[in-house]
C-alpha cells in the first residue's frame, strides 16, 4: 500500500512537471509530500505491528520453554526419587544378607569350637586308652577294640573339623564379598547424593 502511494505521488509530480504549469507543480508537490507522509505512516504502522507480533511470538516461546523446563525438572526429581528408593532397597537387602551371613558364620564358629572340643576330648580319651592298654596286658584285646573305636571317632572328628573350617572359610569369603558390595553401594550412594 505504501509503495502504491509513493508510485502515485511520483506519477502526479511527473505529470505536473510534464504539463509545465507552476500551480499544478505546487499542488503535485504538496500532494507528493502528503502521500509520502501517508506511506511513511503506513510503513511505521506495519513495522510496529510486526514488532508486536515478534514480541508475542517470543513471549509464547518463553512460556513454552518455561513449561518444558518445569516438566523436565519434575521428571528429574521423579528420577532422583526412584534412584534413592532403589539405593535404599539395595542397601536394606545387602544389610539383610550381611546379617544372615554373620549369623551363619557365628553358627559355624560355634560348630567348629564344639568340633575342636570334641576332637580334644577324643584325643585325651585316646591317650588315656593307649596308656591303659600299655598298663593292662591282660585286657589287650578289649582295649585294642576301644582304641580303634576312639581312633575312628578322632578321625571322624578331625574330618568334620576340616569340613567345618572349610565352610567357615567359604562363608568368610562370601561375607567379605557382600561387605565390599555394600560399601561400594554406599560410596555410589554418597557420590549421587553429593552430585
Amino acid at each position: 500500500m505504501a509503495t502504491a502511494l509513493l508510485v502515485l505521488a511520483g506519477v502526479v509530480v511527473l505529470g505536473a512537471l510534464a504539463s509545465g504549469a507552476g500551480a499544478l507543480v505546487g499542488v503535485a508537490a504538496v500532494l507528493a509530500v502528503v502521500l509520502g507522509a501517508a506511506a511513511t505512516r503506513i510503513t511505521h504502522s506495519e513495522l510496529l505491528a510486526s514488532r508486536r507480533d515478534a514480541a508475542r511470538d517470543r513471549a509464547e516461546q518463553a512460556q513454552a520453554y518455561r513449561r518444558l523446563a518445569e516438566q523436565r525438572s519434575g521428571e528429574a526429581a521423579d528420577h532422583l526419587r526412584d534412584v534413592r528408593e532403589q539405593a535404599e532397597r539395595t542397601r536394606e537387602e545387602l544389610s539383610a544378607t550381611i546379617a544372615e551371613r554373620e549369623s551363619a558364620l557365628g553358627e559355624l564358629q560355634s560348630a567348629v569350637v564344639a568340633a575342636q572340643r570334641q576332637a580334644a576330648e577324643t584325643a585325651v580319651r585316646l591317650q588315656a586308652e593307649t596308656r591303659r592298654a600299655d598298663d593292662l596286658g591282660a585286657d589287650a584285646a578289649r582295649l585294642r577294640a576301644s582304641l580303634e573305636s576312639a581312633e575312628d571317632r578322632a578321625a571322624t572328628a578331625i574330618v568334620r573339623l576340616a569340613e567345618l573350617e572349610q565352610e567357615l572359610d567359604v562363608l568368610r569369603s562370601e561375607l567379605d564379598a557382600v561387605t565390599e558390595a555394600w560399601r561400594a553401594s554406599e560410596t555410589r550412594w554418597e557420590q549421587r547424593k553429593h552430585a
